[in-house]
């Protein structure tokens, strides 16, 4: 199971979550960046869910509520998370090049090549969407080697006006669901386990996004070797459902 101690936010930056306040307008294209139905081929990643199904570390609702709980603590936390959040504000202001650099640490932070490609295909496809809908940088984005799935979501949030703390629960519950998705394929779970574990670990997105906006820039980074290895063991399995 890849649970790992996550480390202390830094006194100097604790102040809470900001507001989820948005408009209809903003609301609806945020449930839309969220949504499972979005065509960015989210749904063929696992992220190392079927190797861990495959060794048994999950085999059952509570394993899996407890692994993804895990994964959440140790890693959306530390890294998806504050790296989205960076992102957001970088678009925000209109700073290209800080932009650039969190996307690429963004990469850096993923350990093996399944994850990186997952990372920068599902940053391209949401980048063709949004220029689809609109936004001119998405096409750059498209383009661009450095590009990753939470800078491309970011820039939606920034142009579709989605406040930060909204963007943060938004992107951590989409994970979520595309988690469960996999698992009820995987283990199997049926639809109320299904329900049963997306509730339980939802519980837990406020508090992750209110840690993940305490952070400073020198505490990023996941704990989860666990994770890393099951990715790296995914990419020789035998059979395999998923990419990642």
């Amino acid at each position: 199971m890849p649970l790992g101690e996550a480390p202390a936010p830094s006194a100097c930056c604790s102040a809470p979550p900001r507001s989820l306040e948005l408009s209809a307008a903003s609301l609806i294209r945020l449930l839309q960046l969220a949504s499972p139905a979005l065509p960015v081929g989210a749904f063929a990643y696992s992220q190392g869910l079927e190797t861990a199904v495959e060794t048994g570390a999950i085999r059952d609702e509570a394993t899996a509520r407890d692994y993804l709980l895990g994964v959440l603590d140790g890693g959306i936390t530390y890294v998806e998370l504050p790296y989205l959040r960076r992102l957001h504000a970088a678009f925000v202001a209109g700073d290209t090049l800080a932009a650039e650099r969190w996307s690429e640490r963004v990469l850096a932070s993923r350990e093996t090549a399944e994850r990186r490609h997952e990372d920068q295909q599902l940053g391209r496809a949401l980048a063709r969407l949004l220029a689809d809908q609109g936004i001119a940088e998405g096409a750059a984005w498209h383009a661009h080697p450095a590009v990753t799935h939470p800078a491309a979501f970011a820039l939606g949030g920034a142009r579709f006006d989605v406040p930060e703390a909204a963007l943060l629960v938004a992107f951590a519950f989409s994970w979520l669901e595309n988690q469960v998705g996999a698992l009820s394929r995987l283990v199997p779970l049926g639809q109320l386990a299904a329900q049963r574990v997306l509730a339980a670990v939802g519980g837990a997105i406020s508090g992750a996004v209110a840690r993940a906006e305490a952070l400073a820039d020198d505490e990023l980074g996941g704990t989860l070797p666990g994770l890393s290895l099951a990715s790296a063991w995914h990419e020789t399995q035998y059979t395999r459902l998923f990419k990642s």
